[in-house]
């Protein structure tokens, strides 16, 4: 017991090191990049405040600047674009959001109408042309808050002039360059200027699969949406003809033209799709398919959606060659390499829950009666298809380049940059010395020499037969035979007997394979792989379940890969 005012000694105790501890250094925020950035990227940081509208133009512009000459991606780049994202911003500072697309910047297909761009459809006739009145599909895109950024180079009139001519060419911008392989082709007799890895169809993806843009909107007639959204590693959806006016838009034919979107994720291309879709008075296919319930297709984005999907596997013709009738040698079929990939496919869509029918063969094409065999019936291409030619093939597109094109030129009224197709003609033979028509104008030439009216009769043979071989013993009779939801299809394999119906079919990216060129490339030039993706395709206004199926594939094996030459 200690007495009062007492203290007892004890050790002493321990030294504390009271040194404050270092502030923990956390990463700074990086910025947000538009590098494979999706539409809800984009929309989530303009909603945090992290990027603007402004912002995202600003750095989309960049890219064009840095990469854009190398790829030959755009004819022409929006010097609005940036007053429109101001104008954005603001809406979205007053709590005014129009969408998925407010203050997207994306670009279109050089054929599309815009009021305050060029459109040309790279023909040299038309050059600096600006029409009077914006495509349809242009106005809706703006009213959903898009930004219209650029307008991309095309295979000039969307591969309507030559067959000679290489993808991605036109008269007023030359060449382009897939992203993924953008050297010019080496070989002799092919060393003009051509990319060694082809851009794919009349649409250019390489803009978009190389980052100077958000997605795009291209026009197919036959192909020009899913070979260059399966050579880029791009999802396309091309849509039922009738589903987006065409309004405004340079045609080929009104039987099988389409615009459509082309992105590099399913739910942006579904975006695009349900903001450029709707009836229009300019356009008498629209109204052909019922608007989405919601509004967009955003429902139709389920993971899960594989899973007790019936799927059908055409293995005739598209995966494994055929002899077709009368013939001498097979036709169609994949490769060893293509094969390996397609099976990978079959497995990983099992795995998901899906329903393979193997083989689910499309009537026409395996049909032992010449008349009735689709792969004998396919379209009338260059000079020796022309009239006493073209017994064997269908019209359909000559015929309507015809009556079509003049048709649009007519909806021009006096600021047409020439009267007819004949005008148009003439005016590439008088400037062949200027470059009008490096590769020809054969596919011009045999659809001049058609007469709408009196051709008409075998325009309508040619039409009901493509109907049939394509549709009611085509697509529809092997989707109803194995009860399907869809077909899947290699890459963009479909495109000929999906177009003559008029079709939806969505191209998803998966994987790549060799660049396999004949005759090879010279020692020490080695192709890069080119991307090989596959096609769900469907019956008239299928859309919602196509969407569905590839957004589930989409995320069970995220397929896009970026190029990486343009980082």
């Amino acid at each position: 017991m200690l007495a009062a005012g007492c203290s007892e000694s004890g050790p002493p105790e321990p030294q504390r090191d009271v040194t404050p501890p270092p502030e923990i250094q956390s990463e700074p925020p990086q910025p947000f990049s538009v590098v494979e950035a999706s539409f809800a990227d984009m929309q989530a940081a303009m909603a945090a405040g992290q990027v603007s509208s402004r912002q995202l133009v600003g750095q989309y512009l960049e890219r064009i600047d840095h990469y854009g000459a190398k790829l030959g991606a755009a004819l022409a780049v929006s010097d609005r674009a940036l007053e429109r994202a101001d104008l954005l911003d603001r809406e979205r500072a007053d709590g005014k959001v129009r969408g998925p697309l407010h203050g997207i910047p994306v670009a279109l297909k050089d054929n599309i109408h815009t009021a305050d761009l060029p459109t040309t459809g790279g023909a040299l006739a038309f050059a600096g042309y600006v029409p009077p009145y914006p495509a349809t599909l242009v106005s809706k895109l703006e009213d959903a808050g898009a930004i219209i950024l650029a307008k991309t180079t095309l295979t000039e009139l969307a591969n309507w002039v030559a067959t000679g001519m290489p993808n991605g060419y036109n008269a007023l911008g030359g060449f382009s360059f897939n992203p993924y392989d953008p050297r010019p082709d080496p070989r002799e007799g092919f060393a003009d200027g051509r990319p060694v890895l082809d851009t794919g169809g009349s649409s250019s993806g390489v803009g978009t699969a190389a980052n100077l843009w958000a997605a795009n909107v291209g026009t197919e007639t036959s192909g020009s949406m899913e070979i260059p959204a399966n050579n880029n590693s791009l999802v396309a959806i091309k849509p039922t003809v009738g589903r987006i006016s065409r309004h405004g838009i340079i045609p080929i034919t009104a039987d099988q033209d389409t615009a459509g979107p082309m992105a590099k994720y399913v739910a942006d291309a579904a975006a695009l799709l349900g903001a450029m879709e709707g009836v229009d008075e300019h356009d008498a296919a629209t109204g052909a398919c019922p608007l989405p319930e919601d509004g967009d297709y955003s429902s139709h984005l389920q993971a899960d959606a594989l899973a007790g999907a019936r799927i059908g596997v055409p293995r005739a013709y598209y995966y494994s060659a055929v002899t077709p009738p009368g013939a001498e040698a097979p036709v169609g079929g994949l490769s060893a390499e293509e094969a390996r990939v397609m099976e990978q496919v079959i497995a990983l869509l099992r795995e998901q829950g899906a329903v393979i029918v193997d083989p689910a063969d499309i009537p026409s094409v395996v049909a032992e009666n010449p008349a009735d065999n689709q792969l004998l019936f396919q379209n009338c291409y260059d000079l020796p298809q022309g009239k006493g030619g073209d017994e064997h093939c269908s019209t359909i597109l000559k015929y309507g380049m015809k009556r079509d094109f003049n048709a649009w030129l007519d909806s021009l009224g006096e600021t047409a940059p020439v009267a007819s197709l004949t005008a148009l003609r003439e005016f590439n033979l008088a400037h062949k010395a200027e470059g009008a028509i490096r590769y020809g104008q054969a596919e011009l030439d045999i659809s001049d020499e058609m007469d709408v009216e009196g051709d008409f009769e075998r325009w309508r043979a040619d039409r009901d037969k493509d109907i049939r071989l394509s549709r009611t013993e085509g697509i529809d009779a092997a989707l109803e035979a194995h009860d399907l939801d869809a077909l899947l299809l290699p890459s963009w394999k479909a495109e000929n007997i999906l177009n003559k119906a008029g079709y939806p079919a969505v191209v998803v990216p998966f994987s790549a394979v060799s660049n396999v060129l004949d005759p090879p490339a010279p020692e020490g030039f080695a192709p890069l792989p080119m991307p090989f993706g596959v096609s769900f395709v469907g019956t008239a206004c299928a859309e919602p379940r196509l969407i569905e199926l590839a957004f589930a594939f989409e995320q069970a094996t995220h397929g896009r890969k970026a190029p990486l030459q343009f980082p």
